[in-house]
Protein backbone atom coordinates (compact mmCIF):
# COMPACT_ATOMS: atom_id res chain seq x y z
CA UNK A 1 0.00 0.00 0.00
CA UNK A 2 3.10 2.29 0.59
CA UNK A 3 4.16 2.06 -2.38
CA UNK A 4 1.38 2.96 -4.16
CA UNK A 5 0.63 5.83 -2.00
CA UNK A 6 3.87 6.89 -2.79
CA UNK A 7 3.88 6.12 -6.54
CA UNK A 8 0.89 7.82 -7.17
CA UNK A 9 2.54 10.74 -5.45
CA UNK A 10 5.26 10.88 -7.94
CA UNK A 11 3.18 10.52 -11.00
CA UNK A 12 0.57 13.02 -9.97
CA UNK A 13 3.19 15.42 -9.33
CA UNK A 14 5.11 15.10 -12.20
CA UNK A 15 2.18 14.39 -14.80
CA UNK A 16 0.92 18.00 -13.65
CA UNK A 17 0.81 20.74 -16.40
CA UNK A 18 2.56 23.04 -14.75
CA UNK A 19 4.12 24.33 -11.14
CA UNK A 20 3.14 26.70 -8.88
CA UNK A 21 4.72 29.53 -8.60
CA UNK A 22 7.57 29.33 -6.26
CA UNK A 23 8.06 32.65 -3.81
CA UNK A 24 12.24 32.91 -4.87
CA UNK A 25 14.79 31.09 -7.25
CA UNK A 26 15.88 29.07 -3.65
CA UNK A 27 12.60 28.10 -2.77
CA UNK A 28 11.62 23.90 -2.95
CA UNK A 29 9.56 22.97 -5.78
CA UNK A 30 9.24 19.17 -4.25
CA UNK A 31 11.01 17.30 -1.80
CA UNK A 32 12.35 14.18 -2.02
CA UNK A 33 12.22 11.96 0.92
CA UNK A 34 14.13 14.95 3.52
CA UNK A 35 16.24 16.55 0.12
CA UNK A 36 14.80 19.73 -1.74
CA UNK A 37 14.86 20.50 -5.34
CA UNK A 38 14.64 24.34 -5.50
CA UNK A 39 13.39 26.11 -8.18
CA UNK A 40 17.09 27.52 -9.48
CA UNK A 41 18.38 24.29 -9.76
CA UNK A 42 15.33 23.24 -11.96
CA UNK A 43 15.41 26.22 -14.16
CA UNK A 44 18.90 25.31 -14.55
CA UNK A 45 18.54 22.03 -15.53
CA UNK A 46 15.63 22.95 -18.04
CA UNK A 47 18.43 25.18 -19.84
CA UNK A 48 21.11 22.44 -18.86
CA UNK A 49 18.71 19.77 -21.25
CA UNK A 50 18.31 22.29 -23.58
CA UNK A 51 21.73 23.25 -24.26
CA UNK A 52 22.62 19.55 -24.75
CA UNK A 53 20.08 19.35 -26.82
CA UNK A 54 18.27 16.17 -24.86
CA UNK A 55 16.15 13.72 -26.58
CA UNK A 56 13.25 15.30 -24.33
CA UNK A 57 13.07 18.32 -22.84
CA UNK A 58 10.83 20.41 -20.32
CA UNK A 59 10.30 21.01 -17.13
CA UNK A 60 8.55 17.86 -16.27
CA UNK A 61 11.26 15.84 -17.82
CA UNK A 62 13.68 18.09 -16.38
CA UNK A 63 12.02 17.59 -12.49
CA UNK A 64 11.59 13.85 -13.26
CA UNK A 65 15.18 14.01 -13.56
CA UNK A 66 16.49 15.44 -10.30
CA UNK A 67 14.07 14.02 -8.42
CA UNK A 68 16.02 10.71 -9.61
CA UNK A 69 19.46 12.27 -8.76
CA UNK A 70 18.09 12.35 -5.32
CA UNK A 71 17.45 8.71 -4.71
CA UNK A 72 20.30 7.65 -6.78
CA UNK A 73 22.61 10.09 -4.28
CA UNK A 74 20.73 8.58 -1.54
CA UNK A 75 20.94 5.05 -2.77
CA UNK A 76 24.79 5.72 -2.89
CA UNK A 77 24.81 6.80 0.88
CA UNK A 78 23.12 4.08 2.36
CA UNK A 79 25.70 1.92 1.39
CA UNK A 80 28.83 3.80 2.09
CA UNK A 81 29.59 5.52 -1.16
CA UNK A 82 30.87 8.90 -1.38
CA UNK A 83 32.06 10.70 -4.68
CA UNK A 84 35.62 11.87 -4.22
CA UNK A 85 36.66 15.05 -5.67
CA UNK A 86 38.82 13.30 -7.88
CA UNK A 87 36.29 10.57 -8.83
CA UNK A 88 34.01 14.22 -9.58
CA UNK A 89 36.78 15.31 -11.80
CA UNK A 90 37.34 12.18 -13.85
CA UNK A 91 33.46 12.27 -14.24
CA UNK A 92 33.83 15.66 -15.47
CA UNK A 93 36.60 15.39 -17.96
CA UNK A 94 34.88 12.45 -19.34
CA UNK A 95 31.56 14.18 -19.79
CA UNK A 96 33.22 17.09 -21.44
CA UNK A 97 35.47 14.89 -23.67
CA UNK A 98 32.30 13.70 -25.75
CA UNK A 99 32.03 17.42 -26.76
CA UNK A 100 35.84 17.15 -27.50
CA UNK A 101 36.30 19.95 -24.62
CA UNK A 102 38.54 19.65 -21.25
CA UNK A 103 36.58 20.73 -18.63
CA UNK A 104 36.99 24.48 -18.48
CA UNK A 105 36.29 24.97 -21.93
CA UNK A 106 33.16 22.79 -21.33
CA UNK A 107 32.13 24.74 -18.14
CA UNK A 108 33.18 28.00 -20.04
CA UNK A 109 30.54 27.33 -23.16
CA UNK A 110 27.39 26.32 -20.44
CA UNK A 111 28.33 29.99 -18.57
CA UNK A 112 27.86 31.73 -22.14
CA UNK A 113 24.47 29.82 -22.39
CA UNK A 114 23.13 30.56 -18.99
CA UNK A 115 24.64 27.06 -17.21
CA UNK A 116 26.10 27.75 -14.03
CA UNK A 117 29.19 24.97 -13.25
CA UNK A 118 27.17 23.97 -9.99
CA UNK A 119 24.58 22.63 -12.30
CA UNK A 120 26.85 21.01 -14.54
CA UNK A 121 28.68 19.49 -11.44
CA UNK A 122 25.63 18.41 -9.64
CA UNK A 123 24.33 16.17 -12.93
CA UNK A 124 27.55 14.95 -13.33
CA UNK A 125 28.19 13.47 -9.49
CA UNK A 126 25.08 11.69 -9.31
CA UNK A 127 25.71 9.52 -12.37
CA UNK A 128 29.36 9.22 -10.76
CA UNK A 129 27.59 7.94 -7.60
CA UNK A 130 24.80 5.99 -9.56
CA UNK A 131 27.72 4.08 -11.54
CA UNK A 132 28.82 2.81 -8.76
CA UNK A 133 25.79 1.82 -7.02
CA UNK A 134 25.42 -0.38 -10.15
CA UNK A 135 28.79 -1.61 -10.08
CA UNK A 136 28.20 -2.73 -6.44
CA UNK A 137 24.62 -3.71 -5.97
CA UNK A 138 23.25 -4.80 -9.67
CA UNK A 139 26.78 -6.06 -11.25
CA UNK A 140 27.58 -8.81 -9.30
CA UNK A 141 23.89 -10.65 -10.12
CA UNK A 142 24.35 -10.30 -13.95
CA UNK A 143 25.42 -13.45 -15.64
CA UNK A 144 25.03 -14.32 -19.41
CA UNK A 145 24.84 -18.20 -20.34
CA UNK A 146 26.86 -19.67 -23.41
CA UNK A 147 23.22 -20.28 -25.09
CA UNK A 148 22.21 -16.90 -24.32
CA UNK A 149 25.58 -15.83 -26.36
CA UNK A 150 24.67 -18.57 -29.17
CA UNK A 151 21.02 -17.52 -29.79
CA UNK A 152 22.12 -13.78 -30.10
CA UNK A 153 24.65 -15.03 -32.85
CA UNK A 154 22.19 -16.64 -34.37
CA UNK A 155 19.92 -14.11 -34.64
CA UNK A 156 22.15 -12.40 -35.95
CA UNK A 157 23.53 -14.38 -38.71
CA UNK A 158 20.16 -15.08 -39.68
CA UNK A 159 19.20 -11.33 -39.84
CA UNK A 160 19.34 -10.67 -43.72
CA UNK A 161 21.82 -7.67 -44.46
CA UNK A 162 19.85 -4.64 -45.66
CA UNK A 163 21.29 -3.77 -48.87
CA UNK A 164 18.24 -1.55 -50.02
CA UNK A 165 15.28 0.85 -48.47
CA UNK A 166 12.66 2.28 -49.58
CA UNK A 167 11.99 5.35 -47.34
CA UNK A 168 10.01 8.37 -47.22
CA UNK A 169 10.90 12.30 -45.70
CA UNK A 170 9.56 14.60 -43.83
CA UNK A 171 11.30 18.12 -43.99
CA UNK A 172 9.95 20.80 -41.70
CA UNK A 173 11.83 24.73 -42.29
CA UNK A 174 12.78 25.94 -38.84
CA UNK A 175 13.33 29.20 -39.18
CA UNK A 176 15.49 30.76 -36.50
CA UNK A 177 13.84 31.32 -33.10
CA UNK A 178 11.14 28.50 -34.37
CA UNK A 179 13.60 26.06 -34.04
CA UNK A 180 12.48 24.47 -30.57
CA UNK A 181 8.88 24.66 -31.58
CA UNK A 182 9.11 22.96 -34.99
CA UNK A 183 11.29 20.22 -33.22
CA UNK A 184 8.53 19.82 -30.39
CA UNK A 185 6.15 18.84 -33.89
CA UNK A 186 8.90 16.89 -35.08
CA UNK A 187 8.10 14.53 -32.03
CA UNK A 188 5.03 14.49 -31.52
CA UNK A 189 4.61 13.15 -34.92
CA UNK A 190 7.39 10.66 -34.46
CA UNK A 191 5.14 9.94 -31.31
CA UNK A 192 1.57 9.45 -33.51
CA UNK A 193 2.73 8.54 -36.42
CA UNK A 194 2.17 4.85 -37.02
CA UNK A 195 1.18 3.99 -40.84
CA UNK A 196 2.08 5.29 -44.12
CA UNK A 197 -0.93 6.71 -45.03
CA UNK A 198 -0.64 8.91 -41.57
CA UNK A 199 3.50 9.56 -42.56
CA UNK A 200 2.09 10.67 -46.17
CA UNK A 201 -0.88 12.94 -44.54
CA UNK A 202 1.67 14.52 -42.59
CA UNK A 203 4.55 15.25 -45.34
CA UNK A 204 1.60 16.40 -47.43
CA UNK A 205 1.19 18.91 -44.77
CA UNK A 206 4.38 20.48 -43.51
CA UNK A 207 7.33 19.42 -45.72
CA UNK A 208 8.66 21.83 -48.06
CA UNK A 209 10.90 19.43 -50.42
CA UNK A 210 9.13 18.59 -53.62
CA UNK A 211 8.20 15.17 -52.80
CA UNK A 212 5.56 16.79 -49.78
CA UNK A 213 3.16 16.23 -53.78
CA UNK A 214 3.57 12.08 -53.04
CA UNK A 215 3.56 11.89 -49.60
CA UNK A 216 7.37 11.96 -49.21
CA UNK A 217 7.90 9.38 -50.68
CA UNK A 218 11.53 8.03 -52.34
CA UNK A 219 12.87 5.62 -54.23
CA UNK A 220 14.72 2.09 -53.74
CA UNK A 221 17.58 3.75 -52.13
CA UNK A 222 21.00 1.35 -51.91
CA UNK A 223 22.59 1.17 -48.40
CA UNK A 224 25.90 2.03 -49.46
CA UNK A 225 24.61 5.70 -50.91
CA UNK A 226 23.31 6.66 -47.73
CA UNK A 227 25.40 9.20 -45.74
CA UNK A 228 26.86 7.02 -42.95
CA UNK A 229 24.80 9.27 -40.34
CA UNK A 230 21.57 8.09 -41.98
CA UNK A 231 22.56 4.50 -42.56
CA UNK A 232 23.23 3.80 -38.72
CA UNK A 233 19.47 5.37 -38.40
CA UNK A 234 18.09 3.25 -40.78
CA UNK A 235 19.67 -0.04 -39.85
CA UNK A 236 17.83 0.37 -36.27
CA UNK A 237 14.58 0.91 -37.84
CA UNK A 238 12.14 -2.01 -39.40
CA UNK A 239 9.39 -1.60 -41.87
CA UNK A 240 6.35 0.76 -41.00
CA UNK A 241 8.15 2.57 -38.53
CA UNK A 242 9.60 6.11 -37.84
CA UNK A 243 12.37 7.80 -37.25
CA UNK A 244 12.96 10.38 -34.21
CA UNK A 245 13.38 13.63 -35.64
CA UNK A 246 16.87 14.62 -37.05
CA UNK A 247 17.58 18.46 -36.72
CA UNK A 248 19.42 19.81 -39.30
CA UNK A 249 21.00 23.18 -40.20
CA UNK A 250 17.40 25.34 -40.70
CA UNK A 251 15.26 22.04 -40.91
CA UNK A 252 13.80 19.13 -38.56
CA UNK A 253 13.98 15.88 -40.98
CA UNK A 254 11.92 12.78 -40.29
CA UNK A 255 11.78 9.66 -42.13
CA UNK A 256 9.45 6.49 -42.58
CA UNK A 257 10.73 3.25 -43.44
CA UNK A 258 8.50 1.38 -46.04
CA UNK A 259 10.27 -1.66 -47.11
CA UNK A 260 13.38 -3.06 -47.61
CA UNK A 261 15.75 -5.41 -49.27
CA UNK A 262 18.23 -8.16 -48.01
CA UNK A 263 20.56 -10.73 -48.34
CA UNK A 264 21.48 -13.56 -45.94
CA UNK A 265 24.81 -13.82 -45.14
CA UNK A 266 27.25 -16.23 -46.65
CA UNK A 267 27.19 -19.59 -45.21
CA UNK A 268 23.82 -18.02 -43.02
CA UNK A 269 22.59 -21.38 -44.03
CA UNK A 270 24.78 -23.61 -43.26
CA UNK A 271 25.27 -25.90 -39.92
CA UNK A 272 27.39 -27.16 -37.94
CA UNK A 273 25.74 -30.15 -35.82
CA UNK A 274 27.17 -32.17 -32.69
CA UNK A 275 25.84 -36.02 -32.07
CA UNK A 276 26.45 -39.35 -30.47
CA UNK A 277 26.74 -42.45 -32.05
CA UNK A 278 26.59 -45.44 -29.75
CA UNK A 279 26.68 -48.99 -31.37
CA UNK A 280 24.08 -51.25 -29.89
CA UNK A 281 23.33 -55.14 -30.50
CA UNK A 282 19.62 -54.47 -31.16
CA UNK A 283 17.15 -52.20 -32.11
CA UNK A 284 15.58 -53.14 -28.94
CA UNK A 285 18.48 -51.87 -26.52
CA UNK A 286 18.28 -48.18 -28.36
CA UNK A 287 14.74 -47.74 -27.72
CA UNK A 288 15.37 -48.82 -24.04
CA UNK A 289 18.40 -46.61 -23.83
CA UNK A 290 16.45 -43.60 -25.47
CA UNK A 291 13.32 -44.13 -23.12
CA UNK A 292 15.78 -43.28 -20.30
CA UNK A 293 18.75 -40.73 -22.01
CA UNK A 294 17.49 -37.56 -22.04
CA UNK A 295 20.69 -35.86 -23.03
CA UNK A 296 23.84 -37.08 -24.83
CA UNK A 297 26.00 -36.85 -21.41
CA UNK A 298 23.01 -39.40 -20.37
CA UNK A 299 24.03 -41.39 -23.26
CA UNK A 300 27.59 -41.72 -22.14
CA UNK A 301 26.43 -43.26 -19.07
CA UNK A 302 24.60 -45.88 -20.88
CA UNK A 303 27.65 -46.75 -22.57
CA UNK A 304 29.53 -47.75 -19.85
CA UNK A 305 27.09 -51.15 -20.29
CA UNK A 306 28.75 -52.24 -22.85
CA UNK A 307 32.53 -53.71 -23.55
CA UNK A 308 34.73 -52.29 -25.77
CA UNK A 309 34.79 -48.11 -26.94
CA UNK A 310 31.14 -48.18 -28.20
CA UNK A 311 30.33 -44.85 -28.38
CA UNK A 312 31.92 -41.66 -30.20
CA UNK A 313 31.05 -37.93 -29.99
CA UNK A 314 31.10 -35.86 -33.57
CA UNK A 315 31.17 -32.18 -34.29
CA UNK A 316 30.95 -32.02 -38.52
CA UNK A 317 29.10 -29.17 -40.92
CA UNK A 318 26.31 -30.92 -41.99
CA UNK A 319 27.66 -31.51 -45.41
CA UNK A 320 30.46 -33.63 -44.25
CA UNK A 321 27.71 -35.59 -41.49
CA UNK A 322 27.31 -39.45 -43.36
CA UNK A 323 24.14 -39.18 -45.54
CA UNK A 324 21.91 -41.76 -43.12
CA UNK A 325 22.96 -40.24 -39.78
CA UNK A 326 22.23 -36.56 -41.41
CA UNK A 327 19.05 -38.01 -42.90
CA UNK A 328 17.83 -38.76 -39.76
CA UNK A 329 18.87 -36.07 -37.29
CA UNK A 330 17.26 -33.23 -39.66
CA UNK A 331 13.86 -33.69 -37.57
CA UNK A 332 15.61 -34.05 -34.07
CA UNK A 333 15.92 -31.27 -31.49
CA UNK A 334 19.00 -31.14 -29.22
CA UNK A 335 18.90 -33.92 -26.83
CA UNK A 336 16.20 -36.23 -29.34
CA UNK A 337 17.65 -39.34 -30.93
CA UNK A 338 16.49 -42.32 -33.12
CA UNK A 339 18.00 -45.90 -33.92
CA UNK A 340 19.47 -46.90 -36.94
CA UNK A 341 18.07 -50.62 -37.54
CA UNK A 342 20.00 -52.38 -40.33
CA UNK A 343 19.22 -56.07 -39.33
CA UNK A 344 22.89 -56.95 -38.23
CA UNK A 345 23.23 -54.57 -34.78
CA UNK A 346 21.87 -51.35 -34.56
CA UNK A 347 23.18 -47.59 -33.85
CA UNK A 348 21.26 -44.82 -31.34
CA UNK A 349 22.08 -41.56 -33.27
CA UNK A 350 20.87 -38.56 -30.30
CA UNK A 351 21.37 -34.91 -31.25
CA UNK A 352 23.52 -32.58 -28.89
CA UNK A 353 23.39 -29.47 -30.74
CA UNK A 354 22.31 -27.46 -34.08
CA UNK A 355 23.86 -24.18 -34.86
CA UNK A 356 24.82 -22.27 -37.69
CA UNK A 357 28.50 -23.21 -38.80
CA UNK A 358 29.62 -19.17 -38.80
CA UNK A 359 28.78 -19.54 -34.70
CA UNK A 360 31.62 -22.00 -34.44
CA UNK A 361 34.25 -20.61 -37.27
CA UNK A 362 33.94 -17.40 -35.22
CA UNK A 363 34.93 -18.92 -32.32
CA UNK A 364 38.60 -17.14 -31.26
CA UNK A 365 38.92 -14.99 -34.38
CA UNK A 366 39.91 -11.54 -34.15
CA UNK A 367 38.36 -9.46 -36.63
CA UNK A 368 41.88 -7.40 -36.87
CA UNK A 369 43.76 -10.62 -38.00
CA UNK A 370 46.34 -9.63 -35.87
CA UNK A 371 49.65 -9.05 -37.98
CA UNK A 372 47.82 -8.00 -41.23
CA UNK A 373 45.91 -5.26 -42.25
CA UNK A 374 42.34 -4.74 -41.38
CA UNK A 375 40.39 -7.04 -43.37
CA UNK A 376 39.35 -4.65 -46.72
CA UNK A 377 40.98 -4.75 -49.95
CA UNK A 378 43.24 -1.73 -51.25
CA UNK A 379 44.24 -3.10 -54.61
CA UNK A 380 46.90 -2.10 -56.23
CA UNK A 381 45.50 -0.21 -59.58
CA UNK A 382 44.39 2.95 -59.30
CA UNK A 383 46.75 5.35 -59.96
CA UNK A 384 46.26 7.77 -62.89
CA UNK A 385 48.40 7.49 -65.73
CA UNK A 386 50.65 10.05 -64.73
CA UNK A 387 51.59 8.22 -61.58
CA UNK A 388 49.86 10.09 -59.34
CA UNK A 389 47.33 8.13 -57.10
CA UNK A 390 43.90 8.61 -58.88
CA UNK A 391 40.62 8.93 -57.05
CA UNK A 392 40.04 5.36 -56.64
CA UNK A 393 43.71 5.53 -55.08
CA UNK A 394 43.01 8.14 -52.88
CA UNK A 395 39.46 7.32 -51.78
CA UNK A 396 41.32 3.80 -50.79
CA UNK A 397 43.99 5.83 -48.79
CA UNK A 398 41.64 7.47 -46.39
CA UNK A 399 41.11 4.13 -44.83
CA UNK A 400 37.13 3.65 -44.34
CA UNK A 401 35.37 0.90 -45.68
CA UNK A 402 33.19 2.71 -47.50
CA UNK A 403 36.14 4.79 -49.08
CA UNK A 404 37.44 1.51 -49.95
CA UNK A 405 34.67 0.00 -51.76
CA UNK A 406 33.93 3.22 -53.68
CA UNK A 407 37.78 2.70 -54.65
CA UNK A 408 37.49 -0.94 -55.41
CA UNK A 409 34.22 -0.31 -57.82
CA UNK A 410 35.85 2.97 -59.63
CA UNK A 411 39.07 1.14 -60.52
CA UNK A 412 38.08 -1.90 -62.51
CA UNK A 413 41.38 -3.52 -63.24
CA UNK A 414 41.75 -6.01 -66.38
CA UNK A 415 44.24 -8.30 -64.88
CA UNK A 416 43.52 -9.90 -62.17
CA UNK A 417 44.68 -8.69 -58.84
CA UNK A 418 48.19 -9.19 -57.54
CA UNK A 419 48.20 -10.53 -53.94
CA UNK A 420 49.07 -8.05 -51.75
CA UNK A 421 49.10 -7.78 -47.75
CA UNK A 422 45.60 -6.31 -47.74
CA UNK A 423 44.20 -9.01 -50.16
CA UNK A 424 45.64 -11.40 -47.73
CA UNK A 425 43.41 -10.16 -44.95
CA UNK A 426 40.18 -10.09 -46.58
CA UNK A 427 40.59 -13.33 -47.82
CA UNK A 428 41.43 -14.83 -44.38
CA UNK A 429 38.49 -13.46 -42.47
CA UNK A 430 36.12 -14.91 -45.88
CA UNK A 431 37.48 -17.81 -45.18
CA UNK A 432 37.21 -17.55 -41.27
CA UNK A 433 33.51 -17.00 -41.82
CA UNK A 434 33.78 -13.17 -40.11
CA UNK A 435 32.82 -11.46 -43.18
CA UNK A 436 33.16 -11.37 -47.27
CA UNK A 437 34.72 -7.60 -48.16
CA UNK A 438 31.21 -6.45 -49.12
CA UNK A 439 29.25 -7.73 -45.70
CA UNK A 440 29.28 -6.33 -42.36
CA UNK A 441 31.83 -7.92 -39.39
CA UNK A 442 29.91 -10.44 -37.17
CA UNK A 443 30.22 -9.73 -33.95
CA UNK A 444 32.34 -12.38 -32.22
CA UNK A 445 31.19 -13.88 -28.58
CA UNK A 446 32.83 -11.94 -26.26
CA UNK A 447 31.29 -8.62 -28.27
CA UNK A 448 27.96 -10.22 -28.44
CA UNK A 449 28.47 -10.99 -24.46
CA UNK A 450 29.50 -7.88 -23.57
CA UNK A 451 26.22 -6.00 -25.62
CA UNK A 452 24.11 -8.78 -23.52
CA UNK A 453 25.43 -8.10 -20.04
CA UNK A 454 24.95 -4.55 -20.40
CA UNK A 455 21.73 -4.79 -21.47
CA UNK A 456 20.88 -6.69 -18.15
CA UNK A 457 22.97 -4.63 -16.07
CA UNK A 458 20.89 -1.39 -17.56
CA UNK A 459 17.19 -2.88 -17.50
CA UNK A 460 18.56 -4.05 -13.37
CA UNK A 461 19.30 -0.40 -12.53
CA UNK A 462 15.98 1.09 -14.40
CA UNK A 463 14.27 -1.77 -12.13
CA UNK A 464 16.21 -0.91 -8.62
CA UNK A 465 15.78 3.18 -9.84
CA UNK A 466 11.92 2.73 -10.15
CA UNK A 467 11.76 0.70 -6.80
CA UNK A 468 13.29 3.17 -4.65
CA UNK A 469 11.05 5.63 -6.41
CA UNK A 470 8.14 4.14 -5.33
CA UNK A 471 9.62 3.44 -1.84
CA UNK A 472 10.37 7.28 -1.82
CA UNK A 473 7.96 10.26 -0.01
CA UNK A 474 7.80 12.80 -2.71
CA UNK A 475 5.44 15.67 -2.21
CA UNK A 476 5.30 19.48 -2.47
CA UNK A 477 6.05 22.16 0.20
Amino acid sequence: MRRIIHATLIAAFLGSAALPAAAGPFAPVVYVNNSAVTQYELDQRVRFMQVLRAPEQGRETALKALVEDRLKLEAARQIGIAVSDQGLEEGLAEFAGRANMDVMQFTEALARDGVERQAYRDFVKAGVAWREVVRQRIVPTVKVSDREVEQAMKRDIETPITTAVLLSELVMPAPPGQEQAVLARGRQLAETVTSEAAFAAAARRYSAVPTAGRGGRLEWVEMANLAPGLRDIVTQMRPGTISQPLTVPGAVVLFFLRDTRGKLRAGATDQTVEYVELALPSAAEGAGILSRADSCDQVYVEANRFAGDPIRRETLPLSSVPLDVAQRIASLDANEGTVIDYGAGARLIMLCRRAPALIGDAVGVSTSLPGLPQPMRAPEPGRSAAGRPGAAGAAAAAGTPEAAANAEEASTPAAAEAPNAANAASDAAAAAGIALPDEPLLRTRDEVRAEIFNRKINAAADAYLAELRADAVIRKP
